[in-house]
Parts: C-alpha cells; sequence; structure tokens
C-alpha cells in the first residue's frame, strides 16, 4: 500500500526545525544531505549555502517527516502562506498532549486541543517555523 510522508521546504533553517521535531517525536535521523555534499565541477555550491541542508529525514512511527533548505537562487517560501497541515494521529490523549505542548512552543495555537464535537481528542496549531499541525487522539481509530 502507498505510504504518505511529508515534504516541507526552509529558507535555511531546516535543521534547527528538524532537531526541534526530534526532540519532540524522538528517534534519529535517517538522512541528512547538505549542499556540499553535492558538490562538484558541474554542480557548484557557494560557501554560503554549502551547510543548508539539501535533504533531511526524521522517521516517525512507519511514516518519515522530511525537509530541505530551499537555495537562495530559487526564491524564498512563503512562511506566512497557507500550507498543507501536518496531521498526527496519536495512541493516547497523554501522547497527543505530549506532541501538541511540545509543538507549540513559541508557536500559535489555532484550535487548542481539547474533545471534539466528532468524539477525538484534537488541536491545531502552527509551530514556531510556520509549520501547521494537526493532532488528533480518537479512541476508535488504532495507531
Amino acid at each position: 500500500m502507498a505510504q504518505i510522508n511529508p515534504h516541507i521546504n526552509f529558507n535555511g533553517n531546516a535543521e534547527e526545525a528538524f532537531t526541534f521535531y526530534k526532540s519532540i517525536f524522538g528517534g534519529e535521523f535517517s538522512k541528512i544531505v547538505r549542499f556540499k555534499d553535492l558538490s562538484n565541477e558541474e554542480f557548484q555550491v557557494s560557501e554560503k549555502e554549502a551547510n543548508k541542508i539539501m535533504h533531511i529525514a526524521l522517521p516517525i512511527g512507519k511514516n518519515v517527516l522530511m525537509a530541505n533548505d530551499v537555495p537562495e537562487i530559487m526564491g524564498l517560501t512563503n512562511e506566512n502562506e497557507n500550507r498543507s497541515k501536518i496531521s498526527i494521529s496519536t495512541a493516547s490523549k497523554e501522547e497527543a498532549d505530549k506532541l501538541f505542548n511540545g509543538l507549540s512552543v513559541n508557536g500559535q495555537i489555532e484550535v487548542p486541543i481539547a474533545d471534539s464535537p466528532w468524539g477525538s481528542y484534537f488541536g491545531m496549531l502552527r509551530d514556531k517555523f510556520g509549520i501547521e499541525w494537526m493532532v488528533d487522539y480518537d479512541p476508535n481509530y488504532i495507531v
């Protein structure tokens, strides 16, 4: 069966964001590739962009959260745009609270986490990097 793995673009702070996400979700990065790792005579990387992230991956459960820094030559990612949200389904209310509270540090809570009218425990936020998250615990859905 197909698997969906979110991929996020950053303006030079992908490593900082993913270090933050790792502190919330745990685990280890399965891959970190910097632009300098790809540099060769045909693909030259400026010193300013050398340490930026070309690809980073953090396994979370059976999924992988991935990202990169957008090279300046390609322009900036609009950090205030209405991006797609990343939805997290948890195995318990306690896990939902832990993830929601961790991700919301220095961010903006859009919907406080609480029991929802549709029967799940749900909240929405925009983290300090501008990424939008939905956190949900549904006792009728097995993670």
